[in-house]
């Protein structure tokens, strides 16, 4: 196609290929938005749901475990409800950056600024 002008033609693939990863990287940022993951704590007594990003959306308590003797207890099942789900939130996330990377022909274990 731009046979005669050098390197012009591998600068035009070049080209193609970083708004092609552009346009990945914008599909993937939203996709972390949609995608959520459920960390639990207490044996699922407390439940915590983030976006693959690691925002909290949600947060389910048990009532079984509202006792006022025991709210250490609590603050402390929902502190690891959230850590259990903000875990699975970037696990997702570095899966995806790496399934995207392999298909664009990267290395998988280029990190993505997201």
């Amino acid at each position: 196609m731009l046979k005669g002008l050098g390197g012009l033609g591998d600068m035009a693939k070049m080209m193609k290929a970083a708004q092609e990863m552009q346009a990945k990287m914008t599909a993937l940022t939203e996709e972390m938005d949609r995608i959520t993951v459920t960390g639990e704590s207490g044996a699922g007594l407390v439940k915590a749901v983030c976006t693959a990003k690691g925002e909290l959306k949600s947060l389910d308590i048990d009532p079984s475990i509202f006792q006022p003797s025991e709210k250490e207890v609590v603050e402390d099942l929902i502190l690891a409800a959230i850590k259990d789900a903000q875990k699975r939130a970037q696990d997702r996330l570095q899966e995806e950056q790496k399934r995207m990377m392999q298909d664009l022909g990267l290395p998988a274990d280029v990190k993505l600024p997201f």
